[in-house]
């Protein structure tokens, strides 16, 4: 019993921090007149050719993601698709 209720907990943060990085990716295209309402999220989606984030979106989108999560995503180095942000804050975690 317990361990599926860490199990369900791990997921529903999972969805969560994808949800909101979803969120905050609209919120900055919005931000910057650039967003497609037909935008599709996946794992592979790559954040400027498939999202359409310029350099200033992505500068923007760093920010609220380290407020959000406590994580600078570029630290390392360049992170070129939205799976990679999300390993990036699920390994941090």
């Amino acid at each position: 019993m317990i361990f599926n209720l860490v199990i369900i907990k791990k997921v529903d943060k999972t969805n969560y921090m994808q949800e909101k990085i979803q969120e905050l990716i609209i919120m900055v295209l919005q931000h910057s007149n650039r967003y497609q309402p037909n935008i599709e999220f996946s794992a592979l989606s790559r954040l400027r050719e498939d999202l359409g984030l310029d350099s200033f979106n992505l500068a923007e989108l760093t920010v609220h993601i380290e407020e959000e999560f406590g994580v600078d995503i570029f630290e390392e180095g360049l992170v070129i698709t939205l799976g990679e942000i999300y390993s990036k804050l699920s390994s941090s975690h």
